[in-house]
């Protein structure tokens, strides 16, 4: 597994570049059509890279419930799927596989929990192991030139959909990810700033930032139109208070 940065090729580790070039198949998450730019930029950072031949193998993610009243178990039952999905492919391929993986396994991602839940099911067994990638909250800060924590001070990370149930006591800095509701519009206060970030290390990206009530309706409108254009949106932001 195989972090791969927020879509930059120059943002690929050394540590990554060897490991990709000791695969020789990569399997390639696709989202359905319209979001055909993602696979692309993997493909891309793979052109980039490596060395020698590879194959790719195709994985549909399969689709789920986006407003769900159980949250956590649709996204149990969709883990259960994606999972069956896995199994297969894996035990379709011989030889080093690896899964490219945006930013880094660790952050607000599924891939690892998938690939332990694979080995769980007791089919399919395998030896892993994981490469960090630079994240899109790493980028965005490198982008902004801002540092995320104030000197002694914590960084609170946290999704859109945790911050429409508000910040925990004390916290002024949080980094958001995941909020497909431009939840900082809910955010009260006058005295709050926002460095947002969308298409981070790609060519597409977009940088806004500013007090919270100045810019976030420039934020919502970029944000929609950028969506409409494209099909897809990954975007990042920090709310500092």
């Amino acid at each position: 597994m195989i972090g791969i940065g927020a879509g930059d090729p120059d943002q690929v580790t050394v540590q990554a570049i060897k490991a990709m070039n000791r695969a020789e198949v990569f399997f390639v998450i696709g989202k359905g059509a319209e979001k055909q730019d993602l696979v692309d930029l993997r493909t891309g950072i793979l052109d980039e890279h490596m060395r020698g031949p590879y194959r790719i193998v195709d994985i549909v993610d399969p689709p789920r419930d986006r407003t769900p009243s159980d949250y956590e178990g649709v996204v149990d039952d969709w883990h259960d799927r994606r999972a069956a999905i896995f199994e297969e492919r894996f035990g379709a391929v011989d030889g080093v596989g690896a899964i490219l993986v945006w930013g880094d396994p660790s952050l607000y991602d599924s891939t690892l929990r998938i690939v332990e839940r694979v080995l769980s099911r007791g089919i399919e067994t395998f030896e892993y192991s994981v490469i960090p990638g630079v994240t899109s909250v790493q980028s965005l800060a490198a982008q902004h030139r801002i540092v995320l924590n104030r000197i002694g001070e914590p960084v609170h990370i946290t999704t859109g959909r945790r911050l429409r149930d508000g910040l925990p006591e004390g916290v002024r800095d949080a980094v958001v990810m995941l909020d497909a509701d431009c939840s900082f519009t809910e955010v009260p206060g006058d005295d709050v700033q926002i460095w947002w970030g969308a298409y981070l290390g790609t060519e597409d990206e977009v940088l806004i930032s500013g007090n919270l009530r100045e810019v976030e309706a420039e934020i919502v409108r970029v944000r929609a139109e950028l969506r409409e254009r494209k099909g897809w949106i990954m975007d990042t932001y920090l709310l500092r208070s």
